[in-house]
């Protein structure tokens, strides 16, 4: 097969990319979670919370939902419409906590749940602690 013959087989078996649309299906749910979000700390101002308790109970009640949607398989379903704008920061990084912890618990708690919940999240965890600790050195040194 020469080289014109397999750029067209490529071409063939390649699936067409249609990414104007996915931008906007990605676009337009971020837009919903992050309208979610805002949503529920505007209801939470009106109690007289201050802003880094509305922020913080804000943040719980989305980790909260994007827990809940992915162990009842919804989230999955609006990950697979959406891909990347499932992704927002919270619910995104919610779900991919939440998603072993569901494979593996067949496994049991403490070889299954207990071993494989960080196995995504895990790394994120790592190097955002470790990257907060040096910023945070840097800033006692050079202040």
């Amino acid at each position: 097969m020469d080289k014109k013959q397999y750029q067209q087989r490529v071409k063939e078996l390649s699936p067409n990319s249609h990414i104007v649309k996915d931008c906007l299906k990605a676009f337009l749910v971020g837009g919903i979670i992050c309208t979610i979000g805002q949503v529920i700390t505007n209801l939470l101002d009106n109690y007289g919370l201050s802003k880094n308790e509305t922020s913080m109970y804000t943040s719980m009640i989305l980790i909260f939902i994007a827990s809940l949607l992915t162990g009842l398989g919804i989230y999955q379903k609006i990950g697979h419409f959406a891909g990347a704008g499932s992704i927002v920061p919270i619910t995104g990084f919610s779900n991919s906590v939440t998603s072993p912890a569901l494979e593996f618990k067949k496994e049991g708690f403490i070889l299954g749940l207990g071993a494989k919940i960080f196995i995504v999240a895990g790394p994120v965890i790592l190097y955002g602690t470790l990257a907060s600790v040096l910023v945070g050195l840097v800033y006692y040194f050079v202040k």
